[in-house]
């Protein structure tokens, strides 16, 4: 047998000896990644943590929307707040909620940001609703237009200006 029929035939010789390879060549590569794309394709799709809480505020929350998702902040509406944002992952913080109203703030802003609290950060809706309510109402004569505090391990930061009353609560990295 020459050496150009043993090939044809699947047969290596080497020396002396004849051994069948086990698989041909020409279908290795595809069915590689044949076994890759079915591996991918069972996989779960895995959605982002902030599109995911973002959802479930949405669900929880009457009249609470969501609206887009960009550079890692997902952008919610409400009737009770002008602006309203969830982002997640920055340098010093793992989620943060934002929400800005007019400078005369309503009962439904505070139950709208303490319910959204109580939900991101799993702490209790009373103890969020008196966190953001304490922060907001500081705002004054006596304080100046921009509070920073900590409660129940949320850093809450409190501005005004003319117009518009903002909060935007945080949880560092590291607790």
């Amino acid at each position: 047998m020459n050496l150009r029929a043993c090939h044809a035939a699947g047969v290596l010789m080497t020396g002396r000896s004849r051994r069948r390879l086990p698989f041909n060549h020409r279908f290795t590569l595809p069915a590689a990644l044949l076994v890759l794309a079915t591996a991918f394709a069972s996989a779960p799709a895995r959605a982002d943590q902030c599109e995911d809480i973002a959802k479930q505020l949405a669900g929880q929350i009457d009249g609470l929307k969501v609206n887009f998702s960009a550079a890692n902040i997902t952008y919610l509406t409400h009737p009770a707040a002008k602006e309203l944002s969830l982002g997640c992952r920055g340098k010093d913080y793992s989620v943060e909620l934002y929400a800005k109203t007019d400078r005369k703030m309503k009962p439904e802003f505070f139950n709208l940001v303490g319910s959204a609290t109580a939900l991101i950060f799993t702490v209790p809706k009373d103890d969020a609703v008196t966190g953001t309510s304490r922060c907001l109402k500081r705002m004054g004569i006596f304080r100046g237009n921009n509070i920073t505090m900590r409660y129940r391990r949320l850093n809450l930061q409190c501005t005004r200006n003319k117009t518009d009353a903002s909060i935007t609560i945080r949880r560092g990295k590291d607790e």
